[in-house]
C-alpha cells in the first residue's frame, strides 16, 4: 500500500454562505485555548489582527452561541473558549478523524490498483484562442 495516499480532504461545515468551521478556524481555536488571547493566537498561526478577529467573529455568529469569549474592556485582557466552543472543536476533530480513516480505507484499493505514480504526458497543449491549429500527425486518418 502507498505510504501517503494522493488524497486532500478540506472539511467544510457551513452556515449558509459562511464557513462555520473548517481546518483553520479549528486551529485557530485551538491556539486561543492555548495562548488565551484571539491576537496571540493570530500571531502564532502567522495570521494578521483583523483577519483573526473576522474569523472569530463568523465562528460566533455561526453557532448556537459564542465559540469563543474575551474580557471586555480594562479588565484582564484575553480569550478563551466557551464550553460549546470546546464541544463543537471535539466533534469537528473527531469527524475530521472519522473521514479521514473511513477516506484511508477507500481509496488504498483503488490508488494501488488503478492510479499512476504520475501523469502520462500531454500529448497535445490545449488550443488557446489565437493558436494555430496542431499540425496532423503523420498517418492520421482523415
Amino acid at each position: 500500500m502507498t505510504s501517503v495516499l494522493p488524497l486532500k480532504l478540506k472539511l467544510q461545515i457551513l452556515c449558509g454562505d459562511e464557513v462555520a468551521m473548517g481546518p483553520g478556524k479549528a486551529d485557530l481555536l485551538e491556539a486561543i485555548a492555548q495562548h488565551h488571547s484571539i491576537s496571540a493566537a493570530g500571531r502564532a498561526m502567522g495570521m494578521s489582527y483583523r483577519r483573526t478577529w473576522l474569523l472569530v467573529d463568523a465562528m460566533n455568529r455561526c453557532w448556537q452561541g459564542p465559540l469563543v469569549a474575551t474580557t471586555p474592556g480594562n479588565q484582564k485582557a484575553g480569550a478563551q473558549l466557551t464550553p460549546l466552543g470546546e464541544a463543537i472543536l471535539a466533534q469537528y476533530r473527531k469527524l475530521q478523524d472519522e473521514v479521514e480513516q473511513v477516506s484511508t480505507a477507500r481509496l488504498a484499493a483503488l490508488v494501488d490498483q488503478l492510479l499512476l505514480p504520475s501523469p502520462r504526458p500531454q500529448r497535445h497543449r490545449a488550443k488557446r484562442e489565437g493558436d494555430k491549429a496542431p499540425a496532423e500527425e503523420p498517418g492520421a486518418a482523415a
